[in-house]
């Protein structure tokens, strides 16, 4: 009589690629990515990276709100555009505390929706890769790639981390940049007026964390493709640099 035919186990349940929990993935994105980028295709979510992204911004946005106050950050805002300021100035006392005001209600609302703005930067910095790594043959599903993307944000956790100790620590209200509240990059450092605003808006690109998350990102890629690893940082990298120049540029008229 012959025998059954035996059926090889599948790479997710061969005893040597066991589930990861969520736990485990998280962890693993810092110290083994390759083990969480390679479970993403046994299970896309995501839920458990937006949650840990999103307590730690908020712990940031509460530091501002508190440490800061949001009409300090709007003022800010306005005294680093030259543009915006000469607009303000022309404005009266009164129009100018309104417009301020307004503004500053905005954002402080704003700030409590990090969870919604986290999915929808997520979806925006996704798709140009996911398409292009797509076109060059990459088997990475829609879902697949967003769940890299929020396992690849993670490292982000330590700015938010770094920028509220430095705010409870008792940075200068008048000096603090909300769009850049740490020194984890290299424009953080320069004087926009003596480099100019394009340079010091490229020059924050040399961040320690987002570099560390570009290099997850092409991780993610080449662990749910067949895309090289090589292939998918350089895709990663060209459209980054796309993308600051493309910030900068509006950021310094």
């Amino acid at each position: 009589m012959a025998a059954a035919p035996v059926i090889p186990a599948s790479p997710e349940s061969a005893p040597g690629n066991p589930p990861l929990s969520e736990g485990a993935r998280i962890v693993n994105t810092f110290i083994a990515p390759s083990k969480t980028f390679t479970d993403i295709k046994r299970n896309a979510a995501w839920w458990a990276p937006l949650i840990l992204i999103s307590i730690f911004a908020l712990v940031q946005n509460v530091a501002i709100g508190k440490q800061i106050g949001w009409e300090q950050v709007v003022r800010n805002s306005i005294e680093r555009s030259p543009k915006q300021a000469a607009n303000f100035d022309k404005l009266t006392a009164d129009q100018q505390a309104g417009q301020v005001n307004m503004i500053a209600k905005g954002n402080k609302y704003a700030s409590y929706a990090v969870p919604v703005f986290i999915l929808l930067f997520g979806l925006i910095a996704m798709l140009p890769l996911w398409l292009t790594l797509k076109f060059m043959g990459g088997e990475t599903t829609f879902g697949q790639a967003f769940a890299i993307m929020m396992y690849s944000w993670l490292p982000g956790i330590f700015t938010a981390l770094l920028a509220t100790i430095s705010l409870f620590a008792g940075v200068n209200p008048e000096g603090f940049d909300a769009q850049n509240p740490a020194g984890t990059n290299l424009g953080y450092y320069l004087d926009g007026d003596s480099v100019g605003r394009f340079v010091k808006g490229l020059a924050t690109g040399i961040d320690v964390f987002m570099i560390w998350s570009l290099v997850l990102v092409a991780i993610g890629f080449a662990c749910t493709s067949k895309v090289k690893r090589s292939t998918t940082l350089t895709v990663v990298i060209v459209w980054y640099l796309v993308y600051k120049l493309a910030a900068s540029a509006l950021g310094a008229m």
